[in-house]
């Protein structure tokens, strides 16, 4: 049994709503049971100095947690002067997940920048973060398009994650904190709308995993990617 009384193959229940800020050009609360991340999408009319003149575009992200976002504060990352490796770690995942998505040529000299803030964290939150931001950007594009910015929409696909992982020796789908501080495994899964993996992050907690087992969590990670595609949809009406 576990903790919330889910099925191993089940998501937790989720919850996508766009234009969540008025003054983000995009934005998305989502959540994934007790984990609430707001995704926000934010242009520039600029790039950084690497792609100047170039005629290519840049979409990155920033990710934070807030400081009552868990049971114990969490001190802000600028009163210690850095971002920690973890923090890092992620806002890398989450652009290289959106950039495999959209046609940076056709986003023109321009940047999207990305930022996921962790309001609430109960487990999966880069998972969340990816899957919200998609929501922003999607938003961020449409609105640039609206005011004609950009003719042709640059998006080549959708992208959302999930974690998976092993716990007591159960392959589980969309993993809570306590699943997860536990787990004998712990994956996380992004893939693209056309079915194809973006990143597969997969750690053994001290008990190695073999082949079938991997094949297992990847399965339960293809049919939560489905039905959190789909809800990006529902998001749109579409």
């Amino acid at each position: 049994m576990r903790p919330d009384g889910r099925k191993a193959n089940q998501l937790r229940k989720v919850k996508l709503q766009k234009s969540y800020l008025k003054f983000a050009t995009g934005s998305c609360m989502i959540e994934m049971g007790n984990t609430r991340v707001l995704c926000t999408a934010s242009v520039e009319e600029k790039v950084p100095p690497f792609l100047k003149n170039k005629g290519r575009g840049w979409v990155t992200a920033e990710y934070g947690m807030l400081p009552a976002s868990c049971s114990d504060r969490i001190m802000r990352e600028a009163s210690k002067g850095k971002a920690s490796g973890r923090t890092l770690e992620i806002q890398r995942l989450i652009g290289r997940s959106l950039r495999c998505i959209i046609d940076l040529k056709k986003l023109g000299e321009r940047t999207v920048w990305i930022d996921a803030d962790v309001i609430q964290g109960d487990g999966g939150t880069r998972t969340a973060a990816i899957t919200g931001s998609y929501v922003a950007l999607r938003q961020a594009i449409a609105k640039l398009m609206d005011q004609g910015l950009l003719s042709v929409s640059p998006l080549k696909d959708s992208v959302a994650a999930v974690s998976v992982g092993i716990v007591n020796k159960i392959p589980v789908l969309d993993l809570c904190y306590e699943e997860d501080s536990k787990a004998d495994v712990d994956m996380n899964v992004v893939m693209t709308g056309k079915g194809k993996f973006v990143e597969v992050q997969g750690t053994a907690e001290g008990t190695p995993f073999v082949q079938a087992e991997m094949d297992r969590m990847l399965a339960l990670a293809k049919r939560g990617v489905r039905e959190l595609l789909e809800a990006q949809k529902k998001c749109f009406g579409r």
